[in-house]
């Protein structure tokens, strides 16, 4: 059994890995492609998401590293797992759009005092709708495979690239305002950009901290208790309670017995009792049974 986990985890790892390299070259490509056109049509708009693009790739590798650490097996030092590690590393994403959020708001605030008109042309209009598109494909595919894997990194860095559609969407309508004779709002996007990367970091920020600070996982816990009632010898079961992340779930229960059962059968259904719940909700990787004699 633990070599058959063993090797589904590493399967599991190498899967997410794959994903983050495939969005990674993805990411970098899109990002100097925009970098390119913006810096050479003189849109500020254009080049801060482009900048946003490759910190799109920068948190790709951040995600690398936190999968690595979090896919070591248990040591004497972290007797529950690293799997909070990828948990951990997600803030690092988090961080890093904080500080192009900074750059941004720097950049739009310096081009609203000295204003500079921007060379729009065919090719940036070609160049942004190219990259939205693929933004939009790189979102859904990394948002999918990481709810198919329960992984926070691809979830968050899904929601990074989510932040990259909305503000490439928002250059995309600057270009068309400067068009009929409005630069300004060449600067005004590139503010608005900064806030759609604020949020994205904000929500990074909020599930993490759900995790980390041993919010509840599992709210419905009467799906526990029907589980554990099922199991003969099992009274009652009350204060059920979880923790840690959606695909590494410790759960820590009380069940009462009958108070002359033997303590080999009292053993054998606390083993049971792990059994059934890891048979049922299989997201559970450690279970701690509390037994009590029935009052």
């Amino acid at each position: 059994m633990k070599e058959k986990q063993n090797r589904d985890g590493i399967t599991h790892y190498k899967e997410i890995k794959r994903v983050l390299y495939v969005v990674l070259a993805l990411n970098w490509a899109v990002a100097a492609a925009k970098v390119f056109v913006g810096l050479l049509s003189k849109s500020s708009g254009m080049t801060a998401d482009g900048f946003h693009s490759f910190s799109d790739g920068t948190s790709n590798i951040v995600g690398l590293v936190g999968i690595a650490i979090a896919f070591r097996p248990k040591d004497a030092d972290h007797p529950y797992g690293h799997k909070k590690f990828e948990t951990f590393f997600s803030l690092g994403i988090a961080f890093l759009l904080g500080i192009v959020c900074f750059e941004l708001l720097q950049k739009g605030i310096g081009r609203l005092r000295n204003p500079v008109l921007p060379e729009i042309t065919v090719l940036s209009f070609v160049v942004m709708a190219v990259t939205l598109i693929v933004n939009i494909l790189v979102m859904k595919y990394e948002r999918r495979k990481g709810g198919i894997l329960q992984s926070d990194i691809l979830v968050s860095d899904s929601m990074h690239t989510r932040a990259d559609i909305f503000t490439s969407i928002s250059v995309i309508i600057s270009f068309v305002a400067i068009k009929l004779g409005f630069p300004i709002l060449d600067a005004i996007v590139t503010l608005v950009i900064a806030f759609f990367i604020a949020y994205a970091a904000y929500e990074i920020i909020r599930d993490s901290s759900r995790v980390l600070c041993d919010s509840i996982v599992i709210t419905d816990v009467k799906r526990i208790e029907d589980i554990v009632l099922k199991v003969n010898g099992v009274k009652s079961c009350h204060k059920i309670r979880t923790r840690g992340r959606a695909d590494d779930i410790n759960l820590d229960l009380h069940v009462q017995m009958m108070p002359d059962i033997h303590l080999s059968d009292a053993h054998n259904i606390s083993y049971e009792i792990e059994n059934q719940v890891r048979k049922n909700i299989p997201e559970v990787s450690d279970i701690v049974v509390h037994m009590e004699p029935e009052e």
